[in-house]
């Protein structure tokens, strides 16, 4: 396995490849690369046995220039400051391609949730909100979940913001539960989201997704929605994996059923399902014969040990970072079509915003009416970036890949915005 840059350093290496196409001066990158702020606490919990552990948590907000900082938290014994920093930083890009108000912020927590029962997890949950809620508001700063956070966790952070501050907001964060304030539709979002984006490369590549294979790495919430909904579209869903390993059956799968049956009968993992050719691996899973990847598990998964046995001609980025870049100056070469994480993924944001934009204006839009709004934004953004790829980068067989031609669009936007504010 190659080893991974620096999260930060990476994001920052990214941020200068968009800055040198975009002509910027060294200062402006500067102001880009370095976050507005960094909130770092201490989160004490009492445990089952009666002693105290202390946890280290952090928010960073990278760049506020389009609106209030808006970014997940995440629960992880591998997070740490850099991950922190660089996410906020493609948080910003990411709601700028969105087109949404809001600038980019990232939090999470050192901690292995697995290992904590629930009463010590609402403790973590409620201290850490407590500790950044100084830096968080309905125009402030609007967190949502991410790794190992979910509709639960966002209800803790909730309650300790109105106990703290004794107003009742639930637009203070989003991705709650439907009883207070959220969308049914932001759980399979993300999911919905990449089958969208896709559906669009396909149609742009082949005319359509009808009949082309699949494969899909992770079949958590993002792979199971985009395997779901990608079936839905008419694909072939041939080959699933987790963190235990995959399976793979040319004729087809249907993730409804492999679902049911790894949660009802199985021990949750896919290389349970009973039905399939054979049983493969996360590597054999990536360098399939199929024509769509779908790296939706953890990053750097597509790297030099394996990037040229890699197969697939279109890979959509359900995970964050899951190429990393030395991999992809080689996938450009081979004219692989890659559909980057701030693109692909960013369905999780489009439809917190109009979690947010709901519960500002009391409940005002179906479940139905938000779907066919997310599926509608992803498609737009997606062509977007596709347009000014083949305009302005080239296209396929170009130099560059969707990604840098995503961050341009998106960091353009942040520098005209500090520009009207007189920042630069």
């Amino acid at each position: 396995m190659a080893v991974r840059l620096d999260p930060y350093e990476e994001a920052k290496k990214q941020l200068e490849v968009t800055a040198s196409i975009l002509g910027l001066s060294k200062e402006v990158y500067d102001m880009l690369a370095t976050p507005e702020r960094i909130v770092q606490v201490k989160i004490p919990v009492i445990m089952r046995n009666g002693s105290t552990k202390v946890f280290i948590g952090w928010r960073v907000q990278h760049n506020s220039a389009l609106g209030p900082y808006k970014g997940g938290v995440r629960y992880s014994p591998e997070t740490n400051l850099s991950e922190v920093m660089a996410l906020a930083m493609w948080m910003t890009w990411k709601n700028s391609l969105a087109g949404l108000p809001y600038g980019g912020a990232k939090g999470g927590i050192q901690v292995d949730p697995f290992q904590l029962n629930q009463f010590e997890l609402m403790q973590l949950s409620k201290k850490y909100f407590l500790a950044i809620s100084p830096f968080v508001g309905v125009d402030l700063d609007i967190p949502a979940p991410d790794v190992n956070t979910n509709p639960q966790t966002m209800a803790w952070f909730l309650d300790a913001y109105e106990t703290r501050t004794g107003l009742k907001q639930l637009g203070v964060v989003t991705g709650k539960p439907l009883e207070l304030g959220g969308l049914e539709t932001r759980i399979y979002s993300t999911g919905l989201g990449v089958a969208t984006a896709a559906q669009a490369a396909a149609k742009r590549l082949w005319g359509g997704i009808e009949g082309r294979t699949v494969a899909i790495q992770g079949f958590g919430n993002v792979g199971y929605y985009t395997a779901k909904f990608l079936k839905e579209m008419g694909a072939k869903i041939v080959a699933i994996s987790d963190i235990k390993g995959g399976i793979y059956n040319s004729k087809g799968f249907d993730p409804d059923a492999v679902r049911e049956y790894i949660t009802k009968k199985g021990s949750g993992f896919v290389i349970d399902y009973p039905d399939v050719e054979r049983k493969i691996t996360n590597d054999e899973l990536l360098t399939s014969n199929v024509d769509i990847l779908v790296p939706a598990a953890v990053e750097n998964v597509i790297n030099a040990s394996n990037v040229n046995n890699v197969k697939a001609k279109l890979i959509v980025e359900g995970a964050n970072g899951p190429t990393s870049p030395e991999a992809e100056q080689i996938l450009v070469k081979k004219q692989v079509v890659i559909v980057p994480d701030i693109l692909a993924n960013s369905g999780g944001v489009v439809m917190s915003h109009i979690e947010w934009v709901n519960n500002r204006m009391g409940g005002w839009i179906t479940e139905e009416e938000a779907k066919n709004k997310l599926m509608q934004k992803m498609t737009d953004n997606f062509n977007a970036v596709w347009n000014y790829w083949e305009q302005k980068l080239g296209g396929l067989g170009g130099a560059y890949s969707m990604r840098t031609a995503a961050q341009a669009i998106a960091v353009d936007k942040v520098v005209r915005a500090m520009k009207l504010r007189g920042w630069i």
